[in-house]
Parts: structure tokens; C-alpha cells; sequence
């Protein structure tokens, strides 16, 4: 460690020391003094039990004399194993001391991420997370801790490996504790965090084979973030993987994880359905399998894992029922070849919309896009990867997914409008060649890009890979969704009396959200109770219902990027071993 790191260092632990000292004198003015008029403190478990954000030094203050004392907080430290403190700039503010710290807690082990700001030499705290890594007593099974096998490698007479692996997962005489509904990316991180901590956990999906949900999918399809955010918890991709995973290659890692990480798992099984007994605290499952066979399951938990996405939207569009084509919608869409030498219409203008139509085209249909309202157009290099720059600058993943979960959302927003402005300038000609031949593009809600359309709509924006680009070459052709008078067996006829003609329409108009699956499958009582799922609570500060205890008793929610899902997984797992445990009540007071 250099002289400057040092003193970063130095300057770090002097304020662990004053918050220590302020915190066991219950000194609530002292504690306020140690923040930043504009501070927030993330919460992710370590104090609260539950993942919260308080802003401003007196609301900090208070919050921290309230909560620390319960879950005997101490021992506030610099993490001298991780990343050393370093100057960053963060949401356009220079000079910011950030550094990765410790803590102990009568729950477990903390970590937490502190920003420390300053004009005058003095150091306030600007941000300050606190995030509970594990549970006393009931640390994960990996590393030093893992399982040592005895119990199969010793005893020769006795069932080996294989033998309890297929006993395990046939559930043949008990019930797990935890169903996860979904076999993507969500279901099998919160499943393999759940199987570190002792859990017993079953993945369902309707499926025929682990990662069909991406393998099933449309021809060309890769992701459009690298590679090196993308990882799932305790297995990272391969150091040769391309930046951009195919979804065939990604299906067949999905496959593979499932079974390194001894996941139990069903395949072709239908979720069809619970309800929840108050009087045993647990749920009764209807599940339908493949062949008509059905079963029932009494977990005490259910993980939604089915995306941000509920029922596919199907808009009501005038005339469409008397179309004599096909119409899918995007998630129905497969492929391309059979529409060779053919006309589509392609409604929506979102990455699946922009990719069913450079799909088509590339296959040697006549495709044109169908704009229903303005879309957020980001280049897919390096615009759309400007978010992801923390993930390139050498800390390792866990210490980069520690100073992300430890950023509050107000920041977030701040960085990604100065990203989006920085990304404008990179794609001004894109933008302009677009609005030329009349593509209507935006900046997302109030200038805060394509990550918060996400997070609050789960769409409406579009990394462009090429699409973009056939559309100003007027190889794709485009209309706005207002000239379409109604849809006429043969097409699409417009305003002005012109008909585009069409075999094939292609409903990428998203979904209707998780709100609707929760009716559905668990009725309405059940939904209203829950409320709405993603997109941001009142204040703005977290995400309504993810990654945390519902009003429905034994019922969560786990969606979002490979990362999202890697990070947070961590916390919900923690949350149904403590609830388990009896460490926590299943809803939260």
C-alpha cells in the first residue's frame, strides 16, 4: 500500500472510529455530524431485517440510533482483504473516497461500501451501506466449510452420490421448503444460494430441458451487456467465453450449473397454481407434469422467478381479428426462414421489436416496424456498456457487486442521467439519421436512459446491434403506429388509404407485468394484498416487492439482470433461512 493509499486508509478508519463512538453513546447529534447534508444509508438486512435507504443526516442519524443498537452493531472496520480505499468519481462528483468495510453484528458478518466527500479537508460521509453477508451459525457450505463427503464416500454398503442426488430430487417422501418457479437465471441463483445455506429447495419449470427459456428462443439472439457482468454465484463463466453469450451457449451453461450445483430440479412441469394455509403456515401446490400427471407440494416458500414480464400485452388493435395472416407475439416468435421471400409487420420498438425485425430481414423477409411510442435508441458499443465500466476496472466481482449494492438509488439516477447525456453525444448522428426518415426517440423517464425504463417498465428501449442502422438505409421500412386506420385481411391499411400488405404480424408489445401472473395463479386476494411488483416504490428509493418479504406470507419475488439476480439473491436467500430459523417472522412488522 502506497502513501496516498495510506492516507485514504487512515482517513477511513478515523470516521469508522467516530461512527463506533457516536453509536455506542447513543449520540444521535453525533452521529448527524458524520453526514453530508445530501447523505443516504442503504440497509440491505445488517440492521433492519429488510432493504431500505434513509436520506438526509437527521433521518440517517436517527434511523442508524434506532436500528444499530437492536442488532448489536460494532467492530466498524476497513476490510483490509478487499479492495483498498480509492478516489472515484461517482454520479459526477470527484474526488470521492470509497472504500469496502467490515462490521459484526449479532445476526452475522457485515460489509458495507463508504463514500466519504469533502470541499474543506473535512470528511462527512456522502453514502453509507450496511448488507448482512451471513448468519451466525448457519454460514454457507463453500470454501473451508464445504460438505466433505463421508457420508458417501466412506460408507461402501450405503447409497454413493448418484443414488442420494436422484433420491433428493424426487421428493418422493417429503416436501421442500422452497419452490422456485422458473429455471432461468433468477431461479437457479436464488436456488443454488439456498442450497449453500441448507435449504431445501425445488425448481420448477414448463420446460422441457433446463435453460429452454433462452435456448427457444429466436435464432439470433445473444446478450447485449459482456460477458463480465453476467456471472451466476459461485461459477463464473469461463475466462474464454466471447463478450457477448449466444443464447444457445447460455442455455447449456444453465443446464450445467443446474447440475454442478446439485439444484433439484423439474422440467416439464406446469406451475398451476396455490393457496396459502394460515393454519399450518405453508402453502398447497397444484402442479401439472408431463404426461398428465399431477402432484401436490406443501412448501413453506414460493419464489417467483418469471421475470420482470406477466401475461404476454396483446393490444387491442382495430381490425387485427380480421387479418387472414399469422400473427405471434414475441415471445411466441422462433423462425425466420420460413418467412423468406414474405411480408411482416413488426409492432413495437423495443429490443425484441428492433431484433424480430433485423432477424426477418436477414432471413429475406420484407419487414417493416410498427412505432407505437418514442423508444430510447442506445449504441450497443459503447453506450449501452458505459453502466458496466465499475466491472472493467479491476476490482474483483464480489467487491464490484458490493460498491453496487451499496449505492443508493438517488445516485443511480444522478449517474445514469449524466450516462445518457454522455451516450447522446457518442450516438448524435444515429439519433439524427433516425429522427430523419421519422423514428421518434427519447431519453427515458426524465433523462435517466435505458436502465430506468427497465427497472420502471421493463422495456421501451433498444441496444442497437444493426437495426437501427437498416432502418435509416430504409431496408426495414417504418411507420407510426397512429397512421394505421385498421388491419384488413391482407395487412395494414393506412390513413391515407395505402394498405401494407403482410403475411405476418409480430406483437412485440411486451408484457403486462408481474401483477397479473400473481392474480392469476394466486388469485386476486392474494395479488391486492402483495400490490405491484417492480418499478419503484413511493419515495423511489427501493424496487416495490423484490428481493424481500411480502403482505403475502411466504410468497417472493426474484427478477432482473444476471446481476441483479447474482447480488440479490444473496439477500433473499438469507431472509427464508432467518425466517427458517426463526430469526424473523415471515412478514415484516
Amino acid at each position: 500500500m502506497g502513501a496516498n493509499d495510506q492516507d485514504l486508509a487512515a482517513t477511513v478508519e478515523r470516521w469508522l472510529t467516530d461512527l463506533e463512538s457516536a453509536l455506542a453513546s447513543a449520540d444521535t447529534v453525533a452521529l448527524a455530524n458524520l453526514f453530508r447534508s445530501d447523505c443516504h444509508w442503504r440497509d440491505l438486512l445488517a440492521l433492519t431485517w429488510q432493504i431500505r435507504t434513509f436520506s438526509g443526516a437527521a433521518a440517517v442519524a436517527a434511523a442508524l440510533g434506532a436500528h444499530a443498537p437492536g442488532a448489536r452493531a460494532s467492530g466498524f472496520r476497513l476490510d483490509r482483504s478487499r479492495t483498498p480505499p480509492r478516489r472515484v468519481t461517482r454520479a459526477g462528483s470527484d474526488g470521492v473516497i470509497e472504500s469496502l468495510i467490515a462490521f459484526d453484528t449479532a445476526r452475522g458478518r457485515g460489509a458495507g461500501v463508504l463514500r466519504l466527500r469533502g470541499e474543506d479537508g473535512g470528511r462527512r460521509a456522502w453514502t453509507l451501506s450496511t448488507s448482512l453477508e451471513s448468519l451466525a451459525g448457519f454460514e454457507e457450505a463453500v470454501g473451508a466449510n464445504r460438505p466433505s463427503g463421508e457420508v458417501y464416500s466412506r460408507d461402501f454398503s450405503g447409497p454413493n452420490w448418484l443414488d442420494r442426488r436422484n433420491a433428493a430430487r424426487e421428493y418422493a417422501d417429503r416436501d421442500p421448503a422452497v419452490l422456485v418457479v422458473g429455471d432461468g437465471h433468477a431461479g437457479l441463483s436464488i436456488a443454488a444460494r439456498l442450497g449453500a445455506r441448507g435449504v431445501d429447495a425445488l425448481v420448477v419449470d414448463r420446460g422441457e430441458r433446463v435453460g429452454d427459456n433462452w435456448r427457444k428462443r429466436y435464432h439470433a439472439l445473444t446478450l447485449h451487456n459482456r460477458v463480465n457482468v453476467n456471472h451466476l454465484p459461485y461459477m463464473p463463466f469461463p475466462p474464454g467465453w466471447p463478450s457477448y453469450v449466444p443464447k444457445d451457449k447460455l442455455a447449456n451453461w444453465l443446464e450445467a450449473y443446474a447440475e454442478a450445483m446439485e439444484i433439484n430440479f423439474w422440467t416439464a412441469t406446469e406451475f398451476a397454481g396455490a393457496a396459502w394455509d394460515e393454519r399450518n403456515g405453508g402453502w398447497t401446490v397444484k402442479l401439472e407434469r408431463a404426461g398428465g400427471a399431477a402432484r401436490e407440494l406443501h412448501p413453506r416458500h414460493i419464489v417467483m422467478a418469471t421475470g420482470v414480464s406477466g401475461a404476454p400485452n396483446r393490444p387491442a388493435l382495430a381490425g387485427l381479428g380480421d387479418f387472414a395472416g399469422t400473427v405471434v407475439h414475441s415471445h411466441e416468435y422462433a423462425e425466420a426462414a420460413a418467412w423468406r421471400g414474405r411480408r411482416a409487420l413488426v409492432i413495437g420498438t423495443g429490443n425484441s421489436g428492433h431484433d424480430i425485425a433485423q432477424d426477418l430481414h436477414s432471413n429475406g423477409a420484407q419487414v417493416v416496424l410498427v412505432q407505437r411510442s418514442p423508444t430510447h435508441i442506445v449504441g450497443i458499443e459503447p453506450s449501452a456498456q458505459l453502466p458496466y465500466t465499475l466491472y472493467a476496472e479491476g476490482p474483483p466481482l464480489e467487491d464490484c457487486d458490493q460498491i453496487v449494492a451499496g449505492t443508493p438509488f438517488a445516485l443511480v439516477r444522478k449517474a445514469h442521467r449524466l450516462l445518457t447525456e454522455r451516450a447522446s453525444v457518442i450516438d448524435r448522428r444515429l439519433l439524427e439519421d433516425l429522427a430523419r426518415v421519422g423514428f421518434r426517440t427519447d431519453s427515458g423517464e426524465e433523462g435517466t436512459g435505458w436502465q430506468f425504463r427497465y427497472l420502471t417498465r421493463g422495456g421501451g428501449y433498444y441496444f442497437n446491434v444493426g437495426c437501427s442502422d437498416l432502418i435509416v438505409e430504409r431496408k426495414i421500412g417504418l411507420v407510426q403506429l397512429s397512421d394505421i386506420e385498421r388491419f384488413v385481411a391482407g395487412g395494414a391499411r393506412l390513413k391515407d388509404g395505402r394498405t401494407l400488405e403482410a403475411e405476418l404480424v409480430v406483437l412485440a408489445t411486451g408484457y403486462k407485468g408481474p401483477r397479473h401472473l400473481v392474480a392469476r395463479l394466486f388469485g386476486e386476494q392474494v395479488a391486492q394484498r402483495v400490490g405491484p411488483v417492480w418499478g419503484f416504490d413511493a419515495e423511489g428509493a427501493e424496487l416495490r416487492n423484490m428481493f424481500v418479504r411480502t403482505a403475502q406470507p411466504g410468497l417472493w419475488f426474484i427478477a432482473g439482470s444476471f446481476a441483479q439476480c447474482r447480488i440479490y439473491s444473496r439477500y433473499l436467500a438469507l431472509q427464508i433461512k432467518a425466517c427458517e430459523t426463526g430469526r424473523i417472522p415471515l412478514v415484516a412488522a
